[in-house]
């Protein structure tokens, strides 16, 4: 080959390296940045939640305040379908890059999130950023703490609350601003409000939804455990204690009205028994507080809101929480962790919990929410409401009132279920309450197998 061939060929060699940097270069400017790059704009993360309804249209209008008032995170809230779908979908992206940066658990989840390692205990940013916890409820924070570590940020916290139809009570020749507090209150109450047309019942006293949830209420509120080791917080739990002297309490208050006929079973569907409330099915029954607003606001006669009952034999020691809370995901970019823990923050505020209590009925974790001007309108307008805060806060702290830890806590909610259905069928009280606690010991042994191994 002649020199100036070389040359030309060098020439074009070096020219096509060129042209391929530059398009090389070229096609990297139109790529998509990484996600919260300062030249992209605010961090985006995604929030997975169970809130439908009244509750989703609140939460969206949260998110979407907190993403106008600044410009450094982007919060995409997704629905997610139930508690119970959103956790299992979890499981499947969690400690991975998929997960989402938030995700609202269930109450009874704790410790299955706990035992996952898919999370990032709260604690970690509540110590390096200096946050004060001084400042939000402690009766809400005492069921999300372990080993003095906050492992979630409460977010949709409620209790039970027992409603009553004021006007029935007045019928009856009862007080309707002296609600029964005991368990013998209560029955006294139920069969005077009971009404019958022969064999027929025109109106129920009481009921309860069989529902595990509204039976671990009450043992808690006689001090009484639903676990052992300290309700499973000073060690795993290895066996369930529910069925001791609180719990056949519980079920020997339900099983008398039930014979006496002055309670009224309607099954494990909210909407039944809040429906049969409304209707005057049934003058007395228990709900959850975040329920409060839409009972007292649909019912055509005047509602009552008192604290749950308790045993003749014990103090009211108040009530666990119930609800969820939010989870932050291990694993994801530390960006995306900050940005998550900005949200949360924004969540607990005044505000921010002050329209959500207002617009949904959940408790403000910030108590200082209660300060806020809409809500000291709604209870100008709802005082039953802060009859559902008074309880809380009366609540008196103990592992009995902190909740149990299981991580198979939907399991043995429902052997609950089956034994509450069993006693309404005329069974022995003690017999079905034993049932249901050694199905429970068997689900915890396989349990903690599976989490040693």
């Amino acid at each position: 080959m002649k020199k100036s061939t070389k040359f030309f060929a060098v020439l074009f060699i070096i020219g096509l390296l060129f042209t391929t940097a530059c398009t090389n270069s070229a096609n990297k400017d139109n790529e998509p940045k990484d996600e919260g790059s300062e030249s992209t704009g605010p961090t985006e993360i995604v929030f997975w939640h169970a809130m439908s309804g009244a509750g989703q249209e609140a939460l969206d209008e949260i998110v979407n305040d907190f993403n106008t008032s600044q410009d450094k995170v982007k919060v995409n809230a997704e629905f997610q379908g139930t508690y119970e779908e959103s956790l299992t979908k979890f499981r499947a992206v969690g400690g991975t890059n998929d997960a989402p940066a938030i995700i609202q658990t269930f109450e009874v989840g704790t410790k299955y999130m706990i035992d996952s390692g898919f999370i990032e205990p709260m604690q970690s940013f509540i110590d390096k950023d200096n946050y004060d916890l001084s400042q939000l409820e402690k009766n809400i924070l005492n069921y999300y703490t372990v080993d003095d570590k906050l492992y979630s940020m409460p977010f949709n916290s409620s209790t039970p609350i027992l409603l009553y139809n004021k006007d029935a009570f007045k019928e009856a020749g009862l007080d309707p601003e002296n609600p029964p507090k005991t368990f013998s209150e209560v029955k006294a109450a139920a069969e005077k409000l009971t009404k019958k047309n022969g064999d027929n019942t025109e109106q129920y006293g009481f009921s309860m939804l069989t529902y595990g949830w509204f039976f671990e209420e009450l043992v808690a509120t006689q001090g009484g455990l639903y676990v052992n080791n300290d309700n499973g917080r000073s060690d795993d739990a290895t066996k369930a204690v529910f069925n001791g002297e609180e719990g056949l309490r519980v079920f020997k208050f339900l099983d008398e009205m039930n014979k006496a006929g002055t309670f009224g079973n309607f099954g494990t569907n909210w909407d039944d028994i809040r429906a049969a409330f409304q209707t005057g099915k049934v003058a007395m029954y228990m709900d959850s507080s975040a329920g409060t607003t839409n009972a007292v606001k649909t019912a055509p006669f005047e509602v009552g809101a008192a604290f749950i009952p308790h045993a003749d034999e014990v103090d009211s020691n108040g009530v666990i929480i119930g609800g969820a809370s939010l989870w932050m995901s291990k694993g994801i970019d530390e960006a995306k962790q900050d940005a998550a823990w900005e949200f949360m923050k924004y969540m607990a505020t005044p505000a921010a919990q002050a329209k959500w209590h207002v617009k949904t009925g959940y408790f403000a974790i910030n108590p200082a929410a209660y300060e806020e001007q809409i809500v000291k309108d709604q209870w100008e307008e709802l005082p039953q409401l802060k009859v559902t805060v008074e309880q809380l806060q009366a609540t008196k702290p103990s592992v009995a009132t902190q909740g149990a830890l299981i991580s198979v806590f939907p399991e043995s909610r429902q052997q609950v279920v089956t034994a509450l259905e069993n006693l309404y069928q005329g069974q022995d009280p003690q017999e079905v309450l034993d049932k249901a606690a050694a199905e429970t010991d068997r689900a915890i042994e396989v349990a903690n197998k599976t989490k040693k191994n």
